[in-house]
């Protein structure tokens, strides 16, 4: 059967760091309070003549020098992104001309778990026949929706992409095959007051702000989060003693922590870049797998197992092994 395989990740963050410290002088909050209840150290900000698109270009460009690719070896372009540069066209399709890519590129949106969503649409498409080549990016400018005197929320996020490079592969169709083995995607508009932006085209006109109920968001992330891994696990017939690394969307310690307690996975086997990149929503996933790759965690044969949750409530869970 057909794999969708990885075979080349990069990420990109902003030149700008901005520290815990930055906050203290406009909001009633301190280093100490941000790092005890989010582990939240530094963030990165894009600056003010960058867009989203301009950190996907980066993070695809560094996907293709590790895979030893060109962009023309792509034939087609999945970006979840909740920041894109313009209502449309979709933000891919800048990416697509600015790597000399051809076939076809589009937009995914489901937040924080937009680059699952990606992942699984990348993955029916290659086991489809649609596409031989998918470059999957998650890629996030959320410095432009926050709210600088909401404490709560404008502390906790970033900005970065992060890309992976997926091609189609012959499999045996039993789990010790490299590439994408299962994947469990879920969504329950109710809580959509949960985790918002107050803004958009049809209502208000505006781009608005990032809303956030954050202990009913947390509440919901650690049950939804550890069940969704575990039917994943199930469906590839694999146990928490199989994998290798989990890759949790890095939204919060506690969270991930949580989930990972929940699940029985010691803490050793959680890639964590919570403290450097803050939360960057659809693009938290691939930086940090770009991390673990680049520091020598994550290797060829490695399973890893990937969660994340956001607004919507969207969340979802993406087997794959190296």
């Amino acid at each position: 059967m057909l794999r969708a395989v990885p075979v080349g990740c990069g990420h990109y963050l902003p030149e700008r760091v901005v520290s815990n410290a930055e906050f203290e002088a406009t909001l009633d909050t301190t280093d100490e309070w941000i790092r005890a209840r989010t582990g939240i150290e530094r963030r990165h900000f894009a600056a003010d003549d960058q867009k989203t698109s301009d950190l996907a270009i980066e993070a695809a460009r560094a996907a293709l020098n590790d895979a030893g690719l060109q962009g023309s070896d792509i034939d087609a372009i999945v970006l979840a992104t909740a920041t894109p540069d313009q209502t449309f066209p979709s933000t891919a399709t800048r990416v697509q001309h600015a790597i000399g890519a051809g076939g076809f590129a589009f937009d995914m949106q489901a937040v924080c778990a937009g680059f699952i969503y990606a992942l699984a649409n990348a993955d029916a498409m290659i086991k489809a026949g649609q596409a031989k080549r998918i470059m999957v990016i998650g890629a996030e400018t959320f410095s432009r929706i926050l709210d600088w005197t909401d404490r709560g929320t404008c502390v906790l996020f970033g900005d970065g992409a992060g890309a992976v490079i997926l091609e189609a592969r012959e499999g045996d169709g039993t789990s010790a095959d490299a590439g994408i083995l299962s994947t469990d995607l879920h969504s329950d508009g109710k809580y959509n007051h949960l985790l918002y932006v107050d803004g958009g085209v049809s209502s208000t006109g505006t781009i608005g702000v990032l809303r956030m109920q954050g202990p009913e968001v947390f509440k919901h992330a650690v049950g939804k989060l550890s069940a969704a891994g575990n039917t994943a696990m199930e469906k590839a017939g694999v146990s928490p003693d199989d994998v290798s690394y989990v890759v949790p969307h890095q939204a919060n310690l506690r969270i991930i922590s949580a989930v990972a307690n929940k699940m029985s996975l010691p803490i050793d086997r959680i890639v964590v870049t919570v403290q450097d990149h803050g939360n960057t929503s659809a693009a938290s996933i691939p930086m940090a797998m770009s991390v673990a790759r680049a520091d020598g965690r994550i290797k060829s044969g490695d399973l890893i197992l990937m969660e994340a949750i956001g607004g919507g409530l969207a969340w979802g869970a993406a087997l794959m092994r190296w």
